[in-house]
């Protein structure tokens, strides 16, 4: 029998490719797609649990392919309910995914790469580096962990889900995609593309193509500062995705999808939460339909940047909502646990704890 570092990962495949490889041995087309419809409809992690096959299939695909799924390693939940966990790969790497509950809503946060490359300075994950891109299937996991969570814990399915976690979506194009196929697709996990946001720190090139594309889901960018000079302060990859760049892709995207565009602005103290970086945001957010998520920062210990006061967060959104723009006021969620991004992945990555399924 091959080792399993050298069996192929079956749910590396498309449908097209499976069926090639099982009409090869001799199988009717239709296996292809109970195999299928196990892998990514009922998010089986073994080929004994594929019941409506032959033994004798279920031995040779167990000898030729393997499954790969992440491990629940760590698991932290907050008082006010959020829950985070993270996350083993078959490698030993870890990347964090999180269940925010509200009363009538359940999003999963979910990470796209081990670490990023992009360095924000406010951002545990930045500190990282960018040490691999998850594939389709790693991505898919995390949704289906903390689908579990939301219904064991609030008896609620997942209602939405944001790529938001560790990683730049856009910097691992093609296994997001995907894993967006797989998540909504009626033949895997069939949620709304509607219900599912990409968040991308900027890199315009690459939302251009997402609307070349015709993508159904959600956009979003990570802004934190509509002046350049602030922002290549606290985000490097403004050097070469400029904000007049960034809003010309932006109202591209918008024009060619018909989506409503996110512009997520993490407020920290006296650097970008007065009224004239306020003035600043409207002008940027007044070139395409958007709204704005005001967002309470969460301290990590690699940065000096604190939260703005209250006064300041609540007087800069109300300038911005008198300017006509939807504002939403998102305070911290999983203040007494790990909850920055990174922050729990990082104390976890050299870890040897046992991983449960």
């Amino acid at each position: 029998m091959r080792d399993r570092a050298e069996k192929t990962d079956i749910r590396s495949l498309g449908l097209d490719e499976l069926t090639e490889a099982l009409q090869k041995r001799g199988e009717a087309a239709f296996r292809a797609r109970q195999v299928y419809e196990w892998l990514w409809k009922r998010s089986c992690t073994s080929f004994a649990e594929m019941t409506n096959l032959s033994l004798e299939l279920r031995e040779w695909l167990s000898a030729q392919y393997s499954i790969r799924p992440i491990l629940l390693h760590h698991q932290q939940q907050s008082s006010d309910g959020t829950i985070k966990s993270a996350f083993r790969l078959h490698d030993g790497k870890v990347v964090e995914g999180v269940l925010i509950p509200t009363e009538n809503r359940m999003t999963a946060c979910i990470s796209s790469q081990v670490g990023c490359a992009l360095g924000c300075k406010f951002c545990a994950t930045g500190y990282m580096g960018r040490v691999r891109d998850l594939d389709a299937a790693e991505i898919y996991d995390q949704v289906v962990h903390i689908n579990r969570q939301a219904e064991s814990s609030y008896s609620m399915p997942l209602s939405n889900i944001v790529y938001m976690g560790m990683g730049e979506p856009l910097l691992n194009y093609r296994q997001v995609i995907r894993s967006v196929e797989l998540i909504s697709s009626p033949t895997g996990l069939g949620m709304s593309p509607r219900r599912i946001t990409v968040s991308t720190a900027g890199i315009a090139k690459m939302i251009r193509r997402l609307a070349d594309e015709g993508v159904r889901f959600n956009l979003a960018l990570s802004l934190h500062a509509a002046d350049d000079d602030k922002r290549n302060t606290i985000m490097p990859i403004n050097e070469s995705n400029r904000l007049e760049t960034l809003r010309e892709a932006l109202q591209y995207f918008s024009r060619l999808t018909g989506n409503e565009i996110t512009l997520e602005y993490i407020a920290f103290d006296r650097f970008n939460d007065g009224i004239d970086d306020a003035r600043k945001l409207l002008r940027f957010a007044s070139s395409f339909p958007c709204k704005i998520n005001i967002i309470e920062y969460n301290p990590i210990a690699e940065a000096s940047f604190i939260k703005s006061d209250s006064s300041r967060l609540e007087a800069f959104s109300a300038w911005l909502e008198q300017k006509g723009i939807t504002v939403n006021l998102r305070r911290s969620r999983g203040k007494d646990i790990d909850a920055a991004c990174g922050q729990l992945a990082n104390k976890h990555a050299p870890g040897t704890e046992q991983a449960t399924i």
